[in-house]
């Protein structure tokens, strides 16, 4: 290895031209599980990272995307699309991720059947997005494994960087007040990070309602939450205007990003 070996770049010749490299590339649509390592030539052809614009004659489109076992995150993610409907031109569109526990386990933990009418997304549907709002419950103050197995399933979107420059932000659900509200939201910015997205939290722009003691109430600057309990407890007024505030607040800066791209 010769002086700074590895930092480098060879100038080998490569067995193939940029050309046909470009062509494999474009001719791939199978999402890895496994992110490749980018070569070289791949990182000098990647463009530069843009917010995803869509047709300007129709609405913007807010992705939001979640994971809800026992309903509690289901029901954030259903008023975060009425705050989104409630401004002008941006649609929000409801995902689930793909349940990984087979049926038989999630029969004894009595876990209620998903709503057929909400459908499953892919990796692929990401791109489609003009914004996106990610929900999960809390293991261990950090993501659920289903939501984690799902990023883990966007390698050629990281490969790519398609979802480079695409605004995103979380909201939660914990068991516990020390549960993870805000925890569970800040690890997962890493897969924001990676993928080059733009996290957008709500800081305080709830207003009073962020400083409200006199009952329990999930969420926090870094989103909307929930706190679950025994499994038992329903989302609070609360919790729910809170996460209605961050889709119409997610919405408004969608629609500043896209008006300036």
């Amino acid at each position: 290895m010769g002086k700074g070996g590895g930092c480098v770049p060879s100038k080998k010749k490569r067995s193939s031209s940029a050309e046909d490299a470009s062509r494999r590339r474009g001719s791939s649509t199978t999402l890895s599980n496994n992110p490749p390592i980018a070569s070289e030539e791949d990182v000098r052809e990647i463009p530069a990272a843009t917010v995803n614009s869509t047709n300007t004659q129709s609405n913007l489109k807010l992705f939001i995307v979640f994971y809800s076992m026992y309903g509690h995150v289901e029901k954030l993610a259903k008023r975060l699309k009425k705050g989104v409907e409630g401004v002008e031109g941006v649609e929000a569109v409801l995902f689930r991720v793909p349940e990984t526990l087979p049926a038989d386990v999630l029969e004894l933990m009595k876990v209620p059947p998903k709503d057929p009418e909400i459908p499953e997304v892919t990796a692929a549907e990401l791109v489609e997005a003009d914004g996106l709002l990610f929900g999960f419950p809390t293991r261990y103050g950090c993501m659920a494994a289903q939501m984690k197995a799902f990023f883990d399933s966007t390698g050629q979107l990281w490969k790519e960087q398609t979802l480079a420059g695409k605004p995103a932000g979380f909201f939660v659900s914990t068991g516990t007040q020390g549960g993870g509200q805000e925890t569970t939201a800040w690890t997962a910015i890493t897969q924001l990070a990676h993928h080059g997205m733009l996290f957008v939290p709500i800081g305080y722009t709830f207003g009073a309602g962020m400083f409200k003691m006199d009952s329990i109430r999930g969420g926090s600057p870094y989103g909307a939450g929930v706190y679950a309990g025994d499994g038992t407890r329903e989302p609070s007024e609360t919790e729910l205007a809170l996460a209605e505030h961050q889709g119409k607040y997610m919405a408004g800066v969608v629609k500043r990003l896209l008006s300036q791209a």
